[in-house]
């Protein structure tokens, strides 16, 4: 039983149900007018929440598309920070929304793919929901060629100066700092910081 029929010993008159409960004891002609007048602001309430209701189910429909992937295509996987961590409060902005791509195994079920994940990352089910997942355009740019790009055995560049692009002395009110436009390896022009 609903916990308000518990606690009060009778049914819950909602407006959805409530000339539907029990007995009704008619008396005389003015509560007959009475609860006749009731249930036709129940069915004008009905009717307004049927609206409503499908209102908002178009609008969100409009908005929402229906993903699916076939075996073999690539797909992105959605990442969140972890939350509580200093890690992640710290450069959330910046940290990367998704990894990838990754191969899609299989189908499983009517929302779920299993994915081809690497080594490293064999503490993660490979089983994920299509809301984590973002279809992968295949774009030339998105390939890193690594013979332009030096590493170390632990797989990280380090950023190297090439050239000095631009000087100038910012004033504050009691010193001066001098500013240097600098020209990293391995970045173009409009990369320079």
């Amino acid at each position: 039983m609903a916990p308000y029929e518990a606690l009060n010993g009778r049914k819950c008159r909602s407006p959805i149900f409530w000339d539907e409960v029990g007995e009704r004891k008619i008396l005389d002609s003015t509560t007959v007018s009475w609860v006749e007048e009731a249930v036709e602001k129940v069915k004008i309430i009905r009717q307004r929440m049927q609206t409503a209701q499908s209102r908002q189910k178009n609008y969100a429909d409009h908005r929402r598309k229906d993903l699916k992937f076939e075996e073999g295509d690539m797909v992105f996987l959605k990442v969140t920070p972890l939350r509580g961590t200093i890690a992640a409060k710290k450069g959330k902005k910046l940290k990367p929304r998704y990894i990838g791509p990754y191969r899609i195994q299989s189908r499983v079920g009517t929302v779920a793919y299993q994915l081809e994940l690497p080594n490293k990352m064999s503490r993660i089910h490979n089983v994920l929901h299509v809301s984590l997942l973002n279809k992968y355009h295949p774009d030339p740019a998105h390939i890193l060629h690594t013979e332009d790009v030096e590493l170390d055995e632990t797989l990280t560049n380090g950023e190297q100066p090439v050239q000095i692009l631009d000087r100038k002395v910012k004033e504050l009110r009691n010193k001066q700092i001098s500013l240097v436009k600098i020209l990293w390896r391995n970045h173009d022009v409009e990369e320079a910081t």
